[in-house]
């Protein structure tokens, strides 16, 4: 992976596309939950929020595998200097946790769906729950380095570079 000076505007389309695209995915899980206890009993399992949750599922799967193939060939910029080791450590794990929930979360859901599974289907709403944990700490994390640190970290997000 290359060192670049900040994203590309790619990247940052990916990254903004996919954060919207998961709020979506928040706010239609309640009428997906109803089509999928309706599916599991043999009824008929529509809704808008339904089809909804799962067309945002698909693309956020898509995005994301994207977003991965264009981070493998583009590189991500270096971690502001005089950072703690532990504080950059915990920044590579929480993202690439962030990356494989963004893959695992619309593969359980299809799974889940697909395969009447409701024991998939806690799992996906288990990762959900920890994406959504994931999700918070990389904003305090940014909000931190924005307005404690002043290092300018979260500019390499708003500006290509």
């Amino acid at each position: 992976m290359s060192e670049t000076q900040g994203y590309s505007r790619a990247q940052i389309a990916l990254h903004w596309g996919i954060f919207a695209l998961m709020g979506v995915s928040f706010f239609s899980h309640e009428g997906m939950k109803e089509a999928f206890r309706a599916a599991l009993k043999g009824e008929e399992a529509g809704g808008a929020a339904a089809v909804v949750h799962r067309l945002v599922g698909i693309a956020i799967l898509i995005l994301a595998l994207a977003r991965i193939v264009l981070r493998l060939r583009r590189g991500a910029p270096a971690l502001p200097p005089g950072g703690h080791p532990l504080l950059s450590l915990a920044a590579k794990v929480t993202h690439l946790a962030l990356y494989a929930l963004m893959i695992a979360i619309p593969a359980s859901g299809m799974a889940a769906w697909l395969g009447a599974s409701r024991d998939i289907g806690e799992v996906h709403e288990t990762l959900f729950g920890l994406l959504f944990v994931l999700v918070g700490l990389h904003v305090v994390a940014a909000l931190f380095h924005q307005f404690v640190l002043k290092d300018g970290l979260m500019q390499r997000m708003k500006r290509p570079g």
